[in-house]
């Protein structure tokens, strides 16, 4: 998708824990060693103070983004960054107590011992969990599919230097080498998996979220390539040397893996954004899981009785750059469907079968006039997506992710429309939903949503899909 402008504190939720659980930590033994032995929780005032300090550290975090880049930071720069949001946390807290009247009723003390107790758990904490996070990076714990891109003499070291700055949040899936074909060897553990000639076409065909270039000073990555990775709507890290950037991409400087890269990407979102994205996502899905939980006790019986067999539909799908999930529906269609398939795609209306559509679809339960036509006209069968998008294996929002056949036939410029989640609705469904049968359209729509996104349009596009399901299908 869009790259992001800055680190998504929401990424980070783990050291916002660790922070909050050293923080309540420090009160609860302050409080125990000047009260000897008492228990904070059994004091309504104290167990005030601690809700009170625990917002006023969640407000710091999110409006100072106290960790942004904590995992390319070193221990000084932690301890440094550790004393000036411990300081600020207690500061704010005592001004608080000032501004409502109530420091009298506390003990200075506490607070000064919170304040010390605090400094020394988030940062022993925070530095025992970077290190916890690179050894799961090195292990291929990372949630990001990394694909390294450099010369034969330079890999090793590549490697060692990345794997060193690793902190869980990329795992490697492969090296290519630009000036020797070493298919299908290894180099220190990690498969080659391209060369020149090849790297695009892999980087279409598998699960690449990143793309990290480390040539010489004295080459350059061709201009082609380049172009295709922007195509593909893949994010590309180079060494920042004096790179040529191709058109439509956008770019910032940053530190990745120890190296100063120049990033660039089809478009760039603030963590801001993507926080708010991502909630509506679980706010949702959260609403849906138990909209689909009551449909299922109305449809669940009916599709058995007209269709003996699970009620539920999953099936592998092709999500953000690459990456296979399992999508779940209400079951609309005989058992036999995917087997009936082939026998059907001379009747599909989508040509070169980049997409499957066909009108009077015999394979659908009942008929033109069945539960199964019933479900699909009104889009109830879509509803268990929304455990995908709890997970977050789709959003509400995105793109139609496709299937593994559909995937297959993919030329460059079309995996530009999954570098983003794959969403229950989006652009080209609003835009003319099952009327457009020219893929190119609907590719060229989804880049469209992916170069303009933004929170505003995602919402527009929810309500716009709500008009649609119910005007077109005419019920009002």
């Amino acid at each position: 998708m869009y790259r992001k402008t800055s680190k998504n504190w929401a990424k980070h939720l783990d050291f916002i824990i660790i922070d909050a659980i050293s923080l309540q930590l420090a009160l609860f033994l302050a409080y125990f060693i000047r009260n000897r032995g008492a228990d904070l929780f059994l004091s309504p005032l104290y167990r005030n103070m601690s809700l009170v300090i625990l917002m006023l550290q969640i407000v710091i975090t999110f409006f100072l983004e106290s960790f942004k880049n904590v995992l390319k930071r070193g221990m000084y720069k932690e301890l440094t960054e550790t004393l000036k949001h411990c300081c600020l946390v207690i500061l704010l807290a005592v001004f608080y107590f000032f501004i409502t009247q109530t420091g009298e009723q506390y003990s200075r003390l506490i607070l000064l011992i919170t304040g010390q107790l605090y400094i020394v758990f988030t940062y022993a904490l925070r530095l025992f969990w970077k290190e916890h996070l690179k050894d799961l990076g090195i292990k291929g714990g990372g949630k990001r599919s990394m694909l390294l891109v450099t010369y034969r003499d330079m890999a090793s070291s590549f490697l060692k230097k990345i794997n060193e700055y690793n902190f869980g949040t990329f795992q490697i899936n492969g090296l290519v080498l630009l000036d020797e074909d070493m298919t299908g060897k290894e180099i220190d553990g990690v498969p080659v998996v391209a060369d020149k000639d090849t790297l695009l076409d892999y980087a279409c065909r598998h699960w690449v979220d990143q793309v990290f270039i480390n040539l010489p000073y004295d080459q350059f990555i061709d201009e082609e390539i380049l172009t295709g990775f922007t195509q593909m709507g893949i994010t590309v890290h180079q060494k920042l040397v004096d790179v040529k950037l191709s058109e439509n991409q956008k770019c910032r400087v940053e530190r990745l893996g120890g190296y100063t890269v120049l990033t660039s990407s089809i478009n760039m979102a603030s963590a801001r954004q993507l926080f708010f994205k991502r909630g509506m996502d679980i706010a949702g899905g959260l609403t849906g899981c138990l909209i689909a939980a009551i449909l299922y006790l109305f449809l669940g019986p009916i599709i058995y009785f007209c269709s003996p067999g699970p009620v539920l539909f999953s099936q592998y799908r092709i999500g953000k750059n690459g990456k296979k999930f399992k999508i779940y529906k209400f079951r609309s269609m005989y058992m036999d469907a995917e087997k009936r398939k082939k026998e059907l795609m001379a009747r599909n209306r989508v040509k070169d079968g980049m997409m499957f559509k066909i009108d009077h679809d015999p394979r659908i339960i009942g008929g033109e006039k069945g539960i199964g036509e019933f479900m699909r006209k009104y889009s109830l069968d879509e509803w268990p997506q929304m455990w995908n998008v709890l997970k977050g294996d789709m959003s509400l929002v995105g793109t139609r992710p496709p299937t593994l056949d559909e995937w297959d036939k993919y030329q460059l410029h079309h995996r530009a429309r999954l570098s983003v989640k794959p969403g229950l609705t989006g652009l080209w469904q609003i835009s003319g939903r099952s009327d457009i049968t020219n893929f190119e359209e609907v590719v060229k729509l989804d880049k469209q949503y992916i170069t303009e996104w933004s929170f505003k349009l995602d919402v527009k596009i929810l309500l716009k899909t709500i008009g649609v399901v119910v005007y077109r299908e005419g019920a009002l």
